[in-house]
């Protein structure tokens, strides 16, 4: 046997296996290409009818919403290009800059409470306890539930005179208790305080998904090396779950720029106009008033607030991650 041969046998065949693989390519012709193509349509076939969804009723009304907010259109008039006039009519609103300044109030009161609620009651219920799932599905059980049941029953709770949530306060010694959503100064509060209990049974789930994905052997190190309750959980827990934070936090902003059918259900915007926000303000001036033109200046500006908070959210998330 030629030892020569035997030595450079592995060299020789990876040498020989590019040459190989165009002669197996080419092997597979006709048959791999049809079956590809057809894994291809019917991946299409399940994402076209979604697709079309969103282009009917989501791109398409957004691409035309950013148009009319140069136009001047009533829905019975041809629209009339104004230029900028839509926008110096916003500007120029004091009802703009106070819906604004609610929004604001609203993201910064709702988006810390709802995090900090959902991430506590996720610990708590992250244990093997009988019956823990009853707990679960009780704190969940808000969420799906009628929004405008919701709203009901805390404005019942809210009611100044004969609610029991002020009958309570006066019960401990408060004289004077909040006016709540018939007080100027209350009403966001309130209205706050119902969203995030609405909202933190949802987020829990979220956070209840990312405490379980996290290493069990973590924590039996952090144990071994005599590290706290507190502090396993600021350096094992918390930063396993900054994903989950990322997740959450984008979602809550999203979502408290977006609040409408709570407070129209609540307060519908008042008492006067101390919990109007920008998407009331927006439903207000177009389906309302009829003022599409200036109702989509006031979306355009929300949704670049939106996306401006969002990219920020992004950027510092990858600063982080670096």
């Amino acid at each position: 046997m030629n030892t020569s041969s035997i030595e450079a046998g592995p060299l020789a065949a990876a040498a020989a296996e590019p040459a190989a693989r165009p002669a197996a390519g080419g092997g597979r012709p006709a048959g791999n290409r049809r079956q590809a193509r057809r894994n291809t349509l019917i991946g299409w076939s399940f994402i076209l009818p979604n697709f079309l969804g969103f282009l009917a009723f989501t791109l398409i009304p957004v691409i035309a919403a950013f148009g009319l907010a140069f136009m001047h259109w009533n829905s019975f008039s041809t629209p009339r290009w104004v230029g900028l006039e839509n926008f110096r009519t916003m500007f120029a609103s004091e009802t703009f800059w106070i819906a604004l300044r609610n929004t604001v109030v609203y993201t910064i009161g709702h988006v810390p409470l709802t995090l900090a609620l959902a991430l506590g009651l996720a610990l708590l219920v992250n244990r093997k306890l009988k019956g823990i799932g009853l707990f679960r599905v009780a704190i969940f059980f808000p969420y799906i539930t009628s929004l405008v049941a919701v709203a009901v029953v805390w404005n019942m709770l809210f009611n100044p005179e004969s609610g029991p949530i002020n009958q309570f306060l006066m019960w401990i010694g408060i004289s004077d208790p909040p006016g709540w959503t018939s007080s100027t100064t209350w009403a966001m509060p309130a209205v706050i305080i119902t969203s995030v209990w609405r909202d933190m049974g949802y987020y829990m789930v979220l956070y209840l998904a990312g405490l379980q994905a996290i290493p069990r052997e973590l924590y039996e190190a952090a144990e071994v090396d005599g590290a706290s309750a507190w502090q396993r959980f600021w350096n094992v827990t918390l930063p396993g779950l900054r994903p989950t934070t990322f997740f959450v936090v984008v979602m809550l902003t999203v979502a408290s720029f977006k609040v409408f059918d709570l407070i129209v259900v609540m307060t519908e915007g008042g008492p006067g106009r101390s919990t109007t926000v920008l998407s009331q303000l927006i439903y207000r001036e177009g389906i309302l008033q009829g003022e599409f033109g200036y109702s989509s200046a006031i979306s355009l500006v929300l949704f670049l607030l939106v996306l401006g908070v969002t990219v920020v959210q992004f950027r510092i998330q990858q600063r982080r991650e670096r």
